[in-house]
């Protein structure tokens, strides 16, 4: 649902955004090390106030063209259609020119922005939109094609993955120019609800997967892209991200059984997402948590989310809901605790604990059956470790060609620092050679 809320005062700057943090202690329940590591995504906050610029013409769907001369609040290239078109999952609705990032990687490759057919959380039609992008040295027909789920980008229109590429703030460029200087098609998904009234829903696997596995249909059905339908196809992904790319890994056999998935790289996966969230509460990560409840409102209306509000709640995840990306999630609500917001806990409740147990990865009969690079911070301060690992040890017993490695770092960090690994197990996979399980 769409929380409503009495006027609050203006979106304020970003608290990283001008001055520094000083000493060794901690800043609204954000340990320094913590802020050291979100200040390079306070740079990139900085440039979130943006028009975009990549709508000047759509390739499809010309009644939406004057979405170029749009304020970043009212894109309607964003709004599906009503009704929606008849379709397959994976058909694209409407797609335009886009930028690939910043100039290095506007130099890299074309780009378009999508909106594609997918499936929702309980099997449903829905549209999803996302970023289609293919080297320019690269011949469209020959190059495998990376399913790219990004992380974490929060709940607001403005924090859509396919915007934050456009407008050269997508905070995984480093890996998204990495797969595209490798010669590799990439189909990020913005996951679904990213609209000018945005519903989405952030952590749910059954929703995750099909967008993913739809942005890959999507970026091969998508003419202007020339790409082929036989392609080696990957999914990567690191956080929610992670989450979404094994979730596709799941989803796939049964549901796009005609692709030719080779591998699957996931790192930070929230599998089990009772025991990411719990330990978050007035923790630094409040903010995820709070995502994650109404990620999980939006993917099942029944959960009533806005019944176990306090004043103070409805009004802060409608806050949520209007401005925050992935920085203000992490400093905004550090510390917070749900009691500060709900008259009572939902994470008992008969309702959430269902819809929950369905979104609880290796549970599924249904076996992934590629190779996968599975990897974790040994100290992740957001999505916790030890349920990452019982993951790891569930999906070996199931016989998945699984390879684990962990890091001694924290869940930032390994946005970046996995990536060199992450792109040398797709290669591989691309290569044909035999993977290494460590199970």
């Amino acid at each position: 649902m769409r929380y409503r809320h009495s006027p609050t005062s203006p979106a304020r700057a970003h608290p990283l955004a001008g001055g520094s943090a000083s000493g060794t202690g901690s800043r609204g329940g954000v340990t320094l090390p913590l802020l050291v590591l979100l200040s390079a995504l306070a740079v990139l906050a900085a440039l979130l106030v943006w028009t975009p610029t990549a709508s000047a013409s759509h390739t499809q769907d010309p009644a939406q063209s004057q979405a170029a001369a749009g304020s970043a609040d009212d894109d309607a290239f964003y709004t599906p259609p009503e009704p929606l078109p008849q379709g397959e999952p994976g058909d694209v609705i409407r797609s335009r020119p886009a930028k690939a990032g910043p100039p290095g990687a506007v130099a890299l490759a074309d780009a378009w922005q999508v909106m594609y057919l997918s499936t929702d959380a309980q099997g449903a039609p829905t549209a999803v939109t996302g970023t289609v992008l293919v080297p320019k040295a690269a011949d469209p027909a020959q190059a495998p094609v990376v399913g790219f789920a990004p992380g974490t980008h929060g709940p607001a229109f403005r924090c859509a993955p396919s915007r934050m590429i456009d407008g050269g703030a997508f905070y995984e460029q480093p890996a998204l120019n990495d797969l595209l200087r490798s010669g590799y098609a990439v189909a990020v998904t913005d996951y679904e609800g990213y609209r000018p009234e945005p519903r989405t829903t952030y952590v749910v696997g059954r929703s995750m997967g099909p967008a993913l596995v739809d942005a890959v249909r999507a970026a091969q059905r998508l003419p202007e892209a020339r790409l082929s339908a036989d392609a080696k196809v990957l999914f990567r992904g690191y956080s929610q991200g992670g989450g979404a790319a094994m979730w596709a890994a799941q989803t796939q056999p049964a549901y796009a059984p005609e692709l030719n998935l080779v591998g699957v790289a996931a790192g930070g996966v929230p599998a089990d997402l009772t025991q990411v969230a719990l330990p978050l509460d007035g923790k630094s990560g409040f903010g995820v948590l709070a995502y994650a409840l109404i990620g999980l409102d939006h993917a099942y209306p029944e959960l009533k989310l806005d019944s176990y509000f306090n004043e103070a709640g409805r009004a802060a995840f409608a806050a949520m809901e209007e401005s925050a990306c992935t920085v203000e999630l992490l400093v905004d609500y550090a510390g917070k605790r749900t009691s500060d917001y709900l008259e009572r806990s939902p994470f008992l409740d008969p309702p959430w604990l269902q819809r929950v147990a369905e979104n609880k990865l290796g549970e599924s009969s249904q076996g992934i059956h590629v190779p996968v690079f599975q990897y974790h911070a040994a100290q992740d301060e957001l999505v916790a470790y030890s349920q990452a690992d019982r993951l790891h040890q569930r999906l070996c017993e199931r016989g998945v060609p699984l390879t684990w490695k962990t890091y001694e770092m924290g869940h930032l960090s390994l946005v970046y620092r996995g990536n060199a690994d992450v792109l040398a197990f797709l290669k591989d996979r691309v290569a044909g050679k035999p993977a290494a399980p460590t199970c």
